[in-house]
């Protein structure tokens, strides 16, 4: 019976993948196209009833820090020197030095803020906190415990204050601990030395850089901002030029800039699209489940999946909980997101010119302020049938797991299932 409601809920995850493809998504938003960018959306459906009888009585999470300015220098230089020297030599069009003024402005305003949390990130923070404890107040009831980590970089700090914040201004009896620490950043921040060693072999730069040369023309873009192609060719790495300009220009919507300002116009909608592509191949090459590199790569995770079993472990022994709160970086939402195969995110690709179909689809992962959140459900403090659901982004996730009650999960197959995982994997180490 488990494994035909397995089946049952594969198939319909399937079914929604195929309801509407990111092209036709990208097509009523053009925003989407920023992969890591994109600005976080919220929740996009409704939650599905539980069963009578359970309460939620502990959340564990993970989350991205909220929108930030872009982080490196290059970033911002590249389309500012690369526009600044064609204008010099006079080889900018009207659009080239229309966008050479925009540029010009979003450098300003970014001025010694590169990486930091923006107002926009501030709030989207808030409002995660808010919407947590509205959808699940059994967990944050009376003087419960409330335990957050961040990394030890100022965004995520930020991003943990601001979530605090908002939940002790809803329940000022909240026990809240927090912290920011090297102690906690092999499981918060790991750095796998032998998966990084993996992560850009050859094969991996020669097949990403070949999908980009097919996939994009540059030359229409080049036309509209440059009067001269050869020169750009000649005197600039075009490629990264495009790149850091489509960065540039997707970062915006997490900015104050996005009220006065878009470099979207120097694109066509078609190639906005194909460079998130790109993006979006880039990203699982190196950080999803791509045969390309062994497929091992989401097991980077593996100490920040323990740590989120050792803590719900605990948390089930005791009658109020409470919450465990954790905020880094994407480069941890998205491998552990396939370390947990959520919606179907382990799953190995080996065309990377069929993610879509399959799909790999970025933008719904890692948005500037994901989240993964563990909710936990018993009757009472007796109940041993403890069951999880997995929002990703607050929405309900699949798990490769069978379950008779979907989107809710044993626990106890939950814990084995990955544990096993992690195992195995260390059995090959």
């Amino acid at each position: 019976m488990k494994r035909i409601f397995f089946f049952i809920s594969a198939l319909l995850m399937a079914g929604n993948i195929l309801a509407q493809s990111a092209k036709e998504e990208i097509g009523n938003n053009i925003r989407l196209t920023a992969s890591n960018y994109l600005a976080y959306r919220g929740p996009q459906k409704e939650l599905t009833k539980v069963p009578k009888g359970l309460k939620p009585f502990y959340i564990s999470h993970y989350g991205r820090h909220g929108s930030r300015y872009l982080i490196g220098d290059n970033d911002y230089n590249i389309p500012l020197n690369t526009l600044s020297k064609a204008e010099k030599d006079g080889k900018l069009t009207p659009l080239g030095q229309e966008t050479l003024e925009k540029v010009r402005t979003l450098v300003f305003r970014a001025q010694r803020r590169h990486g930091e949390l923006t107002p926009l990130g501030h709030q989207q923070h808030r409002d995660i906190a808010r919407r947590m404890y509205e959808r699940f107040p059994d967990v944050f009831a009376g003087n419960v415990h409330v335990d957050a980590k961040s990394t030890v970089v100022i965004r995520c700090i930020l991003s943990m204050e601001n979530e605090l914040q908002q939940l002790m201004l809803l329940n000022p009896q909240l026990q809240i601990s927090q912290d920011a620490s090297e102690y906690d950043m092999p499981y918060m921040n790991h750095g796998d030395k032998v998966l990084n060693a993996q992560k850009d072999v050859t094969r991996v730069q020669m097949e990403y850089l070949a999908y980009f040369r097919k996939n994009f023309d540059y030359k229409p873009l080049i036309e509209r901002l440059f009067t001269d192609v050869s020169y750009v060719e000649n005197n600039f790495d075009v490629y990264e030029f495009v790149s850091r300009l489509f960065k540039l220009a997707s970062n915006i919507q997490s900015t104050e800039s996005r009220h006065d300002t878009s470099l979207y116009n120097a694109f066509t909608n078609d190639e906005l699209y194909r460079l998130w592509q790109v993006a979006n191949a880039w990203w699982y090459l190196h950080y999803g489940p791509a045969p390309q590199n062994g497929g091992t790569q989401p097991f980077s995770q593996r100490y920040l999946l323990k740590n989120i079993i050792e803590k719900a472990d605990s948390a089930i022994a005791l009658p109020k909980p409470g919450a465990t709160l954790r905020f880094g970086h994407e480069t941890m939402v998205m491998p552990l997101t396939c370390l947990l195969g959520l919606n179907g995110h382990d799953r190995q690709i080996a065309d990377i010119g069929q993610l879509e179909q399959q799909g790999w689809v970025n933008y719904r992962i890692f948005p500037m302020a994901a989240n993964i959140q563990f909710v936990f459900y018993r009757k009472d403090s007796n109940d041993k049938d403890v069951l999880v659901k997995v929002l990703l982004n607050e929405d309900e996730a699949t798990l490769p797991i069978a379950s008779d009650m979907a989107p809710l999960y044993h626990w106890k197959d939950v814990r084995e299932y990955y544990l096993k995982k992690i195992a195995d994997y260390e059995k090959t180490r």
